[in-house]
């Protein structure tokens, strides 16, 4: 039975961006979640924002400036608008939760810049399974960690990897692999696609260390991703398979509903996890 914890105190998020996962964020907080509150929204189109988050009448900002209403700000922009929310909202001193996990690979001084000022940074697990695990292997010693990802081929259509190495993935008859390395030259990549493995190597052995796999393949419909750890006090392999966003196929459903489970274990008197 699923024990129901009280919230002890409120937390106001801002979400920046609300494409697949932060609109359903957005609209999950609004419709109501204990201890948690929906302080403001940043969006290029206020007009359609309204419309989606009918009954919302908190205040629509520009990213940089979410920190100044919010404790903590939940990032969902496009990768290259990923520092404007993160360094000021670092240095306020709030929560950072981002969702391109990826960027803090080329961004790691925020960790530093969070340290300074009193600020915090929260990866959610995202669409991946087994952190807890992966963390507590990684406090002993870990041979090795591979994750093994596979998409429908529109979910990585115009990835840089693929463009830039001549990739043709349309009109697949069979499975291709289009990438194999680290997670650090893969997150960089498939900027859109990978903060999962991004956030499993953060977790574990770290981005160069971390095996992955990229798979365009036509025979599936959901977003597969498969770890295999060996390690001194465990051997373990997990499979998702999640279910995409009808508005965005790079996004699983579950994405937006880790967050908010993230979100509440930061007002909640009870966790449950590492």
């Amino acid at each position: 039975m699923r024990e129901r914890a009280m919230a002890v105190r409120m937390m106001t998020v801002g979400v920046a961006g609300l494409g697949a996962a932060g609109g359903a964020v957005a609209a999950r907080l609004l419709a109501g979640a204990e201890g948690l509150r929906l302080g403001a929204v940043s969006v290029r189109d206020e007009a359609r924002a309204r419309a989606a988050l009918p009954g919302f009448e908190g205040p629509f900002l520009a990213p940089d400036a979410l920190h100044a209403v919010c404790d903590v700000v939940v990032e969902c922009l496009p990768p290259a608008l990923f520092r404007t929310v993160a360094e000021p909202t670092l240095k306020a001193g709030r929560i950072f939760m981002p969702l391109s996990v990826g960027q803090l690979l080329a961004h790691w001084d925020l960790v530093a810049l969070a340290e300074a000022h009193g600020g915090r940074i929260v990866a959610p697990t995202g669409a991946l399974l087994g952190f807890d695990a992966v963390r507590a292997v990684a406090e002993g010693e870990v041979r090795s960690v591979t994750m093994v990802t596979r998409k429908p081929p529109a979910g990585l259509a115009g990835a840089p990897w693929l463009v830039r190495n001549a990739i043709d993935i349309d009109n697949l008859a069979a499975p291709l692999r289009v990438y194999q390395g680290s997670v650090r030259e893969g997150a960089l990549g498939f900027p859109a696609n990978l903060n999962v493995a991004a956030a499993l190597s953060l977790a574990g052995v770290g981005p160069d260390r971390t095996l992955l796999e990229v798979w365009a393949d036509p025979t599936v419909d959901r977003n597969t991703h498969s770890i295999s750890v060996e390690a001194d006090s465990a051997r373990f392999s997990m499979t998702i398979e999640n279910v995409p966003s009808p508005g965005n196929p790079r996004t699983g459903r579950i994405t937006a509903l880790s967050v908010i489970a993230a979100l509440r274990s930061l007002v909640s008197p009870l966790r449950v996890g590492s």
